[in-house]
């Protein structure tokens, strides 16, 4: 991307989860669901969160919405306002209800994430009345040119979610996101539960309401090959961790972490002609309660040696192709001789 300007800035997130035992109910030990996280969303793009499940991506995406408390780090929003750049985690509650309007969530369940006793126009309208929207025909209104803007009808909005189908229940979440004009969406597995077919309408409707509204969007998903259609750059997710953080492109032709290099491996390929070996990754993610020594992803990993035991590596900075490229691994180096 030209002209980075810096929206969003994790730095050192970590979101543990305490687990309760005894007499008198005092943390015992923690789920280590987000551990140490530096990250940075810039505006205009479109970053991919991928990962296997139970890597923590929903978690660090409700993390920085606030939705659930961070235990340490900084989650730095630029709000280009009388707010100006604030850190999240120390904004009151009704600092955060005004900043809640610059972010917004997609679900991944377009069923559970509507409420059944309500009109589309009722499940849209309280956030339009939080926001200083007070006259009912003006709501209407808004409500109405937001479900046209992801192709659905207006008169729509006197029905009830039970009478749409997935695809169409998916469009009216990503409207009641929009409705209040965000920049930033936080799209959590949000075509996962859809059709195949139906998961392409609503990632061309994504890209398309980008362009036309300028917004930003985290893009939490465990399907690379959805997330290469629609990212700009792609953070990978491992127990935690950001362990490979680059550009698109340089993710599917420079991978340079063995984790990175088996989910690849995974995505079918439609040309009969062309051959990918499967990596087959060996046991279960390890337990965030009780994460390994050293890199967490050694007991999985094939090429793993004494340092990767022992020694946690650091995201670092390497340049490929002109484009910054970093990574967690000890491999990386060696690697990074045989791509270049």
């Amino acid at each position: 991307m030209e002209n980075k300007e810096v929206l969003l800035e994790l730095k050192g997130v970590q979101t543990y989860f305490p687990i309760k035992g005894g007499l008198l109910k005092k943390p015992t030990k923690f789920v280590q669901a987000v551990n140490d996280v530096d990250l940075t969303i810039y505006r205009g793009e479109t970053l991919g969160l991928v990962g296997e499940s139970g890597c923590g991506k929903t978690t660090l995406g409700k993390s920085i919405l606030q939705l659930v408390k961070p235990t340490a780090g900084e989650i730095i929003y630029d709000f280009k306002d009388e707010f100006g750049k604030k850190d999240l985690r120390k904004l009151t509650n009704k600092e955060m209800d005004i900043a809640r309007k610059n972010m917004q969530i997609v679900f991944q369940d377009p069923h559970s994430s509507l409420n059944p006793a309500f009109t589309i126009y009722q499940s849209l309208t309280d956030p339009l009345k939080k926001f200083g929207i007070k006259d009912k025909n003006q709501r209407r209104k808004i409500i109405g040119d937001i479900l046209e803007a992801v192709n659905m009808r207006r008169e729509y909005m006197d029905r009830y979610p039970h009478e749409f189908s997935g695809g169409q229940r998916q469009r009216i979440g990503i409207a009641r996101a929009l409705c209040i004009n965000p920049e930033l969406i936080i799209c959590d597995e949000s075509v996962s539960a859809l059709d195949v077919s139906i998961q392409a309408q609503v990632l061309n409707l994504l890209k398309k309401l980008k362009e036309e509204r300028n917004l930003t969007y985290i893009f939490i998903t465990h399907d690379l090959s959805v997330v290469e259609y629609i990212s700009d750059r792609i953070a990978v997710m491992y127990l935690g961790r950001i362990v490979e953080l680059a550009e698109t492109s340089q993710i599917f032709s420079h991978n340079l972490h063995p984790y990175t290099e088996a989910l690849l491996s995974a995505i079918p390929i439609a040309d009969l002609d062309r051959k990918r070996k499967r990596i087959v990754l060996e046991g279960d993610v390890p337990s965030p309660v009780n994460p390994p020594s050293g890199c967490n992803f050694h007991p999985r990993c094939k090429k793993c040696m004494d340092i990767c035991k022992k020694d946690r590596p650091q995201l670092k900075k390497y340049i490929i192709n002109s484009e910054e490229h970093y990574v967690a691994c000890h491999l990386s180096e060696n690697k990074l001789r045989e791509n270049i």
